[in-house]
């Protein structure tokens, strides 16, 4: 008997993948609790589970009781004389422990001890799966789209259901039943109906997780992913810097033949992926960020954290992008706000100044002189797990109409 209920444990314990010890404790637990609920007992209830195959029981109750010379409540209290068959040398006030014979549990007390196994079994596997997800935030897993609850989508991942709530979708991205996508897991929440996990497509962190997961030198240490700049479902830049001289950064990103950031692509269904290179000078990097269009000169101002960035001609409506989203994804990614003008644009500034001083800062009809100016609030730079050291000044964003022409070119150069 106790040989079968030993291995009964194990295997509970295997299937519902909780530690043994833990299990025997929540038996325990569960059957004094059940011993006081059918019995007036105030006093403490103790059971011990025997782990030896060789016990003639599988387990003993035990309950405390008071010495005292004469009985009032047989469950709490015993005479001296008794107390002393199990301890000779108990005196009358002391409080000894005295077995329970299994047969006083009764028919009643042992559904009762069942029912209370069980839920402190189910208890036990929903605080380990709390406790396994709760530690594992902020990690990519791979889940199978189960349904849609609203505009909730479900997400398999074996022990449990998460949620990917509308906020955290990729408007771009289908999410058909069995589709098998990774996820990055942002929250867990302990809830009346167990462990509630919230995960996020949208969070540019899944970007820095799943070049992980493709490029060993990050996954290693040698190459360091800097900043990340990230449009869900449109474009994203992540900025990338190696400690080992002999390692290219962004040729160990890129892969033979563009496979290893085209892995990331695909995952993320054709989101577009600029890879710079990260540099300690803020030019340079300002510069780099604005890929694939090329700088001509950058002037940085330290005290405002601002870059005045001078481009061909040819190339400044690479450098803005479709509807700003280059020069909008370089400010996230640098943390700077960006000025944008083309060399006939500061030619022409320059003539004017020289020309008509006075008239130098005037408006002007024509919309090819005007700033292209992009700034990012802290918060989206936080969002983009980027360290800012100071705040930045959020301003209106000035707009700037191009040719359709331009606009098109804008979309080359990307990998």
């Amino acid at each position: 008997m106790n040989g079968e209920f030993l291995e009964a444990l194990q295997q509970i314990a295997k299937e519902k993948d909780i530690p043994f010890d833990i299990l025997v404790e929540t038996v325990e637990s569960a059957l004094a609790t059940a011993y006081k609920r059918n019995n007036p007992v105030s006093g403490e209830i103790k059971v011990h589970i025997d782990s030896s195959k060789s016990a003639v029981s599988p387990f003993k109750v035990y309950c405390d009781k008071t010495v005292v010379e004469e009985v009032t409540n047989d469950y709490d209290e015993i005479i001296l004389a008794d107390a002393r068959i199990v301890n000779p040398e108990a005196q009358v006030g002391e409080v000894v422990s005295i077995d329970i014979p299994l047969g006083s549990f009764g028919r009643i007390a042992a559904q009762t001890a069942k029912q209370v196994v069980v839920q402190r079994i189910r208890e036990a596997e929903r605080r380990k799966i709390f406790d396994e997800y709760t530690e594992r935030i902020g990690e990519v897993v791979t889940g199978t789209v189960q349904r849609r609850e609203g505009r909730i989508v479900i997400i398999g991942l074996g022990k449990l259901d998460a949620m990917l709530p509308p906020q955290e979708q990729v408007e771009s991205e289908p999410y058909r039943f069995n589709d098998r996508i990774k996820v990055y897991i942002l929250e867990v929440k302990d809830t009346s109906k167990g462990p509630q996990v919230i995960v996020s497509r949208t969070h540019p962190s899944l970007i820095r997780r799943l070049f992980e997961l493709e490029v060993p030198e990050i996954a290693d240490g040698i190459v360091t992913i800097k900043s990340v700049a990230r449009e869900p479902g449109a474009r994203s830049k992540i900025a990338v810097m190696s400690r080992d001289e002999k390692v290219d950064p962004v040729g160990s990103c890129v892969g033979h033949r563009g496979s290893r950031v085209q892995a990331v692509v695909n995952e993320l269904y054709d989101e577009k992926i600029d890879i710079v290179r990260w540099n300690a000078d803020v030019s340079l990097f300002i510069g780099e960020a604005l890929s694939p269009a090329k700088a001509v000169k950058v002037t940085v101002n330290e005290e405002q954290k601002s870059a005045f960035v001078v481009v061909p001609d040819h190339q400044l409506s690479l450098a803005i992008g479709k509807a700003g989203q280059n020069v909008r994804l370089a400010a996230r990614l640098t943390g700077w706000r960006i000025d944008i003008r083309s060399e006939a644009q500061v030619s022409r500034a320059t003539l004017m100044a020289m020309t008509d001083p006075e008239n130098m800062i005037s408006d002007s009809d024509d919309e090819s002189d005007e700033i292209i100016e992009i700034v990012d609030s802290e918060a989206i730079l936080e969002e983009a797990e980027m360290i800012v050291i100071d705040e930045i000044e959020v301003e209106e964003t000035s707009e700037l109409e191009l040719p359709k022409s331009d606009l098109e070119s804008s979309e080359s150069g990307v990998l």
